[in-house]
């Protein structure tokens, strides 16, 4: 059985994750972006994306070192959900296999 003080936790973040998100879409609803704004908005879910993985890039671990490398690799040649499952999954079962 899941803690109760860590199901409310994960709730809480979910919700959290949701506002913001939800949020950039109610602020920004009746508004047009210029050109430089609207590069900024379509350049955010790559920022977040390298600091999900930058600490990676000092990580000991072959098996981080290796998934960093194949996602990065993916990076050049897919789009960002493909390079994110691939990333992921590669993640995974590197930790998996090799620990």
């Amino acid at each position: 059985m899941i803690d109760p003080a860590t199901l409310l936790t994960i709730v809480l973040m979910a919700g959290v994750t949701y506002l913001t998100r939800i949020g950039g879409y109610a602020v920004l609803r009746n508004r047009t972006l210029g050109a430089r704004a609207t590069a900024v908005m379509e350049a955010a879910p790559g920022c977040v994306l390298i600091s999900v993985i930058a600490p990676t890039f000092v990580s000991r671990n072959p098996a981080d070192l290796l998934a960093l490398a194949i996602t990065l690799v993916a990076a050049t040649r897919l789009s960002m959900l493909p390079t994110v499952l691939i990333g992921v999954s590669a993640a995974g079962l590197l930790r998996y296999l090799i620990g």
